[in-house]
């Protein structure tokens, strides 16, 4: 079982930067996949970007070149950089682990989520 929890959202101006963090617990942590996915209101959840246990990644076409998805196992935790944040970042960010280490960017295949938290920019 893991528990994942989420901080470090905010309100930012366009062009800015944020960092989220996702605290996990659980020992099987390092060998997870784990993801990050965002909800913007009326809009479906969808994939930001995803790092394995041997720090392979991926992302979104949307956040290539300005966000970084990276992990400290040792402190269980996976962080989020965005730089460069466009008012149409906002959206509720949500951290998500997975078994294997497919980079997958289908939301059904993660089994755990944290309760998300909130990015706003504004113009």
């Amino acid at each position: 079982q893991v528990q994942l929890v989420e901080s470090g959202g905010g309100l930012v101006q366009a062009g800015g930067s944020l960092r989220l963090s996702c605290a996990a617990s659980g020992r099987t942590f390092s060998s997870y996949t784990m993801g990050w996915f965002r909800q913007a209101p009326g809009k479906e959840r969808e994939f930001v970007a995803a790092i394995n246990w041997s720090t392979m990644t991926y992302y979104a076409d949307p956040v290539k070149g300005r966000f970084t998805i990276s992990r400290e196992n040792a402190k269980i935790t996976v962080y989020l950089q965005m730089n460069s944040l466009k008012p149409e970042d906002t959206a509720i960010y949500y951290c998500a682990g997975k078994a294997g280490t497919r980079l997958s960017t289908a939301s059904f295949e993660y089994a755990y989520w944290g309760q998300g938290t909130q990015v706003t920019v504004s113009s």
